[in-house]
């Protein structure tokens, strides 16, 4: 008897739990907590499923064609693995790709600092036309590419460069057809950095503005406290400034590396990767033997190494940001 009664216990508080869970939890979502969290994963989802169809769906598909040998000629494509990595990498002109891309990447990156720097103290002083200016610091940032892209390119004319023009007037070059009169486009160790130039011209604009929200959250007590106690610029700057805002550092350098690593548009309208390979990056090869050559397979082999160039700044650079925090 004392047997039975335990396993119609056991079976009874066995029927019960299942509906004490699901009230437990019915009970959970009506709590303040639990309304937090579901509306936080709701706010939370728009992005989810921007970077999950625009990001992840993409990236997926180009890995997939990577290890295939695909090509706009053929309906159907084989696995070749890891073929296609090592035939981008025997390729010179891959080579000549990838060095240009880093000191692309390096170059602008430094003037871009610099020069973001520099205009966001200068944003953060009190002057007249000071919301003029800021409306017109924008213009090269949110200008179309193409128009942007295609004035420098009018200014970098081997005959008619502005550019020319201002040096040669200021005696700095000689008159057209000189030895000293650069053709900016058409000479390899000058068309690079055209490139470079029009890329930071462009960009260091949204590198000020990031700046220049970080300055602007920093609190003037601090600032002011510092001064007293006899701290110049510079070590404001370094002590106090960059620890506070770092975190808004680490995401707009990201940003910026990404937009200055992909940046196709300013290399595809100015050179076409030319003269020779000297203005070649990875992106602009990528274009040419995937939808220009029609290799998709390979192109987005060489698409995909643009990944390593990023893993390891985004993996520094969060791994420092988590310590700090």
């Amino acid at each position: 008897m004392t047997v039975l009664g335990d396993g119609a216990g056991s079976t009874t508080r066995a029927a019960t739990q299942p509906a004490a869970r699901g009230r437990s939890t019915r009970a959970c979502w009506h709590t303040n907590t639990g309304r937090r969290l579901t509306f936080g994963y709701l706010l939370l989802a728009p992005a989810a499923l921007y970077v999950l169809l625009l990001v992840g769906i993409p990236f997926l598909f180009s890995l997939y064609l990577a290890l295939s040998d695909a090509s706009v000629g053929d309906q159907v494509s084989k696995f070749v693995g890891l073929g296609n990595f090592r035939a981008a990498w025997e390729m010179d002109t891959f080579r000549d790709a990838l060095r240009n891309s880093i000191v692309f990447l390096v170059v602008a990156a430094i003037f871009k600092s610099v020069l973001g720097t520099s205009l966001a103290f200068l944003l953060l002083q009190n002057f007249k036309g000071k919301k003029l200016v800021r409306a017109l610091v924008v213009i090269p940032f949110t200008l179309p590419i193409t128009v942007s892209v295609l004035s420098w390119k009018w200014m970098y004319d081997s005959q008619f460069s502005v550019i020319n023009w201002f040096l040669h007037k200021a005696g700095l070059i000689g008159g057209y057809g000189s030895e000293s009169w650069p053709i900016w486009l058409g000479q390899p160790h000058l068309a690079l950095l055209a490139c470079i130039g029009v890329n930071v011209w462009r960009s260091f604009p949204f590198s000020a503005i990031v700046l220049l929200a970080g300055f602007t959250s920093v609190p003037t007590e601090v600032l002011d406290a510092a001064r007293v106690d006899g701290c110049s610029f510079f070590q404001r700057f370094r002590h106090i400034v960059t620890p506070m805002i770092f975190p808004i550092l680490i995401i707009g350098f990201l940003f910026d590396t990404v937009f200055t690593l992909s940046d196709l548009s300013v290399v595809y309208v100015l050179t076409q990767g030319g003269p020779g390979s000297a203005t070649m990056i990875l992106p602009m090869l990528a274009y040419q033997i995937g939808i220009q050559a029609g290799s998709l397979g390979r192109g987005s082999a060489i698409a995909l190494m643009l990944v390593p160039l990023l893993f390891p700044a985004l993996f520094l650079m969060l791994r420092n940001l988590k310590r700090r925090d």
